[in-house]
């Protein structure tokens, strides 16, 4: 009897976690539990913290499963579904210290359910929508046991050619910093230990919107008053969020990469902003950093980023190769591995993982019948979001809305593209359930009108383009040629256009056109579709361009000839429904450009909030010596910030509350905002703010604020927007943020450049 009990007592230790045993008490102090743990751990299972592992070829799921049940891995990602992550938690609690694995994904813009791409959320201009597409993300992805994705991407991007532009939230610091705090929260939740939560990780650390000529993974070399000023506050806005993670760039920083830069690491990150959670390579940026040229060999390189303070390497060859021969020949200290594995327990400790190693993977009982079923979406919140995002550019005669009776022409090779609909880095959404724009049209048409179809173009008829996308996206190819000829698909469009009321063009760039690794020199719609849009145009009929795209596009010609132009970028799984709402005026457009769009790639970079300079162009004025491209307009096709709808709104005088500020005290900006038309609709005032003369060059103007408001027709509202002296601060020669006493001038209107203005004084 004495026996049954003494090997029933082992099995009930042995089901436990170590830690849990022999320190219950110490989960309730997270630094006194990891400081305990670690003192347990041997050499080879801190490193083994310090692995995070990618699922794929490289490492197959048994060798993964062995090397975790021998502590040799701290967490993977790629790996999406309960019943893929449950034998991999289970390999960690049959490990000696049963450290609980975590596992990552990049959940940037949904998981299952695919909201609309990163730059149309942040062109919604609505902070509630922005962070309900999080919060459902964090919930989906949290239920297929994912513990932390890499996300949000808050890099500031102010060069279109980067592909990556379709990741980030715009060229504005505000704006960007504004959403960087609304996702972090919205992962998050009340705390990524939450079941329903993830941890976030902010990226890329930093400045890699700003890659030289717009080429992926280039260098960035900028000025330390530009990086303070502009491009580094929405990273910072992420981590006093709470972001609890960070991922780190794969650019070099004025010389130095960011994954051995002691400084952005060590110095800004964690001694300046207090950041005290966990630091990520990039996907083998690690080993990198001997191509970029500052480490010899594989020791030297995980040498770098160790001392750094990179606490995990993903995708991993270096760390668990080389850290104990560099320790052991004294190159780096104890302190350097044990401070990185003190920041991977502790993230798994803020995750929950620690009191509930299952936290997300749940019982096997429990797990979806369906992993993939239709059921999990979240599908009239995506079709609400979607639509908030979109833009009207051009209205041309009221061509919009349509008319629910008209005979249509859809056209285009986008206008049946279920991949295309859900953009890059799409997470587990599934294409066979992304809405089309010709399933969103027909679906509202039904008896009551009529759809034509026809392709007419290609997306691009240069097979080196074709070729090279279809490469990058290796799993099945994404982009399938029509195998007729160009000419007669242009036909077989142009005889739909001539039975039609009007011309539905959707048109623009595949999904992996605007991704990762694809920068481009030209920013034009492709050959082949330009020709589509000109044949079109020569039929006579209201022409209609929708835009599917990820990053702003030169369609300078495209805005002469189309009556009207939907700016929808990629709109998720419910895209076709959402532009089918606007296009029918079942939903009146309220989105509002969140980055510049250039007239011509010639004029990039193109932002609004440029510095002034001594010789300024003014339109209407001579242009000889001044700072102009003399052989076409200056400016912006549409600027930052410009979106319409079919409503009109107009704006009251501005009125001060005063014409001076002093440094403790308040001033309020106030108009009037009126609904004009005739049917109900939402618009965004934004305030934008001039310091006219400082101790160094500054903007012609900043956003600073805004509002987004629905009105009825006819409607009008009061709004009131406070200004203090935070709002005047900047970073001067010497780094040092402050306001300097002066004359400042106030902006308000619908976009950038149409605006009203007054000023007061900084006393």
């Amino acid at each position: 009897m004495k026996k049954l009990c003494l090997l029933g007592l082992v099995a009930t230790l042995a089901s436990h976690p170590v830690w849990a045993e022999t320190k219950p008490a110490a989960l309730k102090d997270k630094d006194a539990f990891v400081s305990d743990l670690l003192k347990q751990m041997t050499l080879d299972e801190k490193i083994g913290q310090l692995r995070l592992i990618s699922i794929g070829p490289e490492m197959p799921r048994e060798l993964i499963r062995k090397e975790i049940a021998a502590g040799r891995i701290g967490g993977t990602f790629n790996s999406i579904t309960r019943p893929e992550n449950r034998p991999m938690q289970d390999a960690a609690m049959r490990s000696r210290l049963k450290i609980p694995m975590f596992f990552a994904y990049d959940v940037i813009h949904g998981h299952r359910t695919i909201f609309p791409i990163s730059l149309a959320l942040a062109s919604s201009w609505d902070m509630d929508a922005i962070g309900r597409s999080g919060r459902i993300a964090a919930q989906e992805a949290a239920a297929d046991s994912l513990d932390i994705t890499f996300a949000p991407m808050v890099d500031i991007s102010r060069d279109p050619r980067w592909g990556r532009t379709s990741e980030g939230f715009g060229e504005d610091t505000y704006l960007v910093s504004r959403i960087a705090e609304v996702m972090v929260k919205a992962f998050q939740g009340t705390s990524p230990a939450n079941a329903d939560s993830l941890m976030a990780s902010v990226k890329h650390f930093a400045l890699y919107g700003a890659v030289e000529g717009g080429r992926d993974y280039n260098v960035v070399d900028m000025s330390p008053v530009k990086m303070y000023q502009d491009y580094l506050p929405p990273y910072h806005a992420a981590i006093k969020a709470g972001s609890g993670g960070v991922m780190v760039a794969l650019n070099s920083i004025n010389g130095v990469p960011a994954t051995a830069n002691t400084w952005l690491m060590n110095d800004l990150l964690r001694k300046d902003w207090g950041f005290k959670g966990l630091t990520v390579s990039d996907h083998g940026a690690i080993f990198e950093l001997i191509k970029h040229g500052v480490a010899k060999d594989g020791r030297e390189a995980a040498k770098l980023a160790i001392k750094a303070g990179i606490d995990m390497s993903m995708n991993d060859s270096l760390y668990g190769k080389e850290l104990p021969g560099l320790l052991k020949s004294g190159e780096i200290e104890q302190s350097d591995i044990d401070n990185a594995v003190r920041e991977v327990l502790g993230a798994k400790y803020d995750m929950g993982l620690f009191k509930d190693p299952y936290l997300r993977i749940g019982k096997a009982e429990d797990d979806p019948v369906d992993t993939y079923a239709d059921s999990r979406l979240h599908r009239a919140e995506a079709r609400d979001i979607a639509r908030r995002s979109l833009v009207l550019l051009k209205n041309h005669n009221d061509t919009l809305p349509l008319k629910k009776s008209a005979t249509i022409a859809l056209v285009g090779p986008l206008a049946k593209a279920p991949i295309d609909m859900m953009g890059s880095w799409a997470a587990a959404g599934r294409p066979a359930q992304s809405v089309t724009l010709q399933d969103g049209l027909n679906a509202v048409i039904g008896e009551k009108g009529k759809v034509i179809y026809a392709r007419g173009a290609n997306i691009t008829n240069d097979k080196a383009v074709v070729d090279y996308l279809n490469f990058l996206n290796f799993d099945a190819p994404e982009v399938v040629d029509d195998k007729r000829s160009p000419q007669a698909m242009i036909d077989e469009a142009v005889q739909a256009a001539k039975q039609a009321d009007v011309i539905v063009a959707a048109v623009g760039e595949s999904r992996g056109m605007s991704h990762e690794s694809s920068s481009r020199t030209d920013l034009n719609i492709p050959q082949s579709q330009r020709d589509l849009i000109k044949a079109l145009k020569a039929t006579g009929k209201p022409l209609v361009l929708v835009l599917m795209n990820g990053r702003p596009l030169s369609i300078l010609e495209e805005n002469q000839q189309a009556d009207a132009i939907l700016e929808t970028w990629f709109a998720g799984t419910e895209g076709g429904n959402a532009i089918a709402d606007v296009l029918f005026g079942d939903y009146n457009p309220s989105g509002k450009l969140p980055i510049t769009f250039p007239r011509s790639v010639g004029q990039i970079p193109t932002y609004y909030n440029h510095l002034t300079i001594g010789r300024p162009f003014t339109p209407g004025k001579p242009g000889n010596y001044t700072s102009q491209y003399f052989d076409d307009t200056t400016g912006p096709l549409f600027p930052f910030g410009y979106g319409l709808s079919y409503t009109t709104f107009s704006l009251s005088d501005m009125a001060l509350s005063s014409t001076t500020l002093n440094k403790t005290g308040k001033l309020d900006a106030s108009v009037t905002v009126k609904n004009t038309g005739k049917v109900d609709g939402e618009t965004v005032v934004q305030l934008y703010i001039q310091d006219v003369a400082g101790s160094m060059i500054r903007p012609i103007k900043e956003l600073k604020n805004f509002q987004k408001v629905m009105l009825k027709a006819g409607e009008e509202r009061t709004l009131h927007f406070t200004i203090t002296e935070d709002d005047l601060k900047f970073y001067n020669t010497q780094l040092k943020y402050a306001a300097e006493p002066g004359e400042f001038n106030v902006q308000i209107g619908l976009d950038s450049q149409d605006v009203q203005q007054q000023s007061f004084e900084l006393l």
